[in-house]
């Protein structure tokens, strides 16, 4: 009797849910605006500085980290998040494996608006929560939209043709 009430067109929740996610996957890789191409870039960079920072100011992120209850892992957690900010921004910028990219950059930015900023709230004078929530707004959306046509994935899918031989001569 349970059979005769699911819709016919539907086998299971979970083709629903894998459907939906290849549909934004597809318009993602189809629909491409030049604006966004130069919000990627700009994400990039504010990553790239923010890991620049990191590395030139190590005693703030520091201070950051043992402000919280997270002091096993600290140096690995501080070379982490200025690494990926630094590597993952200029990923980024140049549209190179985009989605990785931004699929590293994403817990860091979890990480900074649950541990670091919420603590210290919307309202202080040095809270930079909004502009963490905004940039892991513009990951999460980068991260279904792709890199786009103005990107080094662009440029090697277009002409994979020219080095791709079929054969290995070496």
């Amino acid at each position: 009797m349970l059979n005769s009430l699911k819709h016919p067109n539907l086998s299971s929740q979970k083709e629903v849910t894998m459907n939906m996610g290849q549909k934004l996957l597809h318009y993602g890789d189809t629909h491409h605006n030049k604006f966004l191409e130069i919000l990627r870039m700009l994400l990039g960079v504010i990553l790239v500085l923010k890991g620049y920072y990191y590395i030139s100011n190590n005693d703030e992120l520091n201070k950051l980290l043992l402000d919280n209850k997270f002091h096993l892992y600290n140096y690995v957690v501080i070379h982490y998040v200025a690494f990926a900010h630094l590597i993952g921004g200029i990923c980024i910028i140049l549209g190179l494996l985009t989605r990785i990219a931004v699929a590293v950059q994403i817990p860091v930015l979890l990480g900074a608006i649950i541990f670091v900023h919420a603590k210290a709230g919307l309202l202080t004078p040095d809270s930079e929560i909004l502009l963490s929530v905004l940039v892991l707004g513009m990951l999460v959306f980068f991260f279904f939209y792709g890199s786009g046509p103005w990107s080094m994935d662009n440029y090697l899918e277009k002409h994979k043709s020219e080095w791709d031989t079929g054969s290995s001569e070496l």
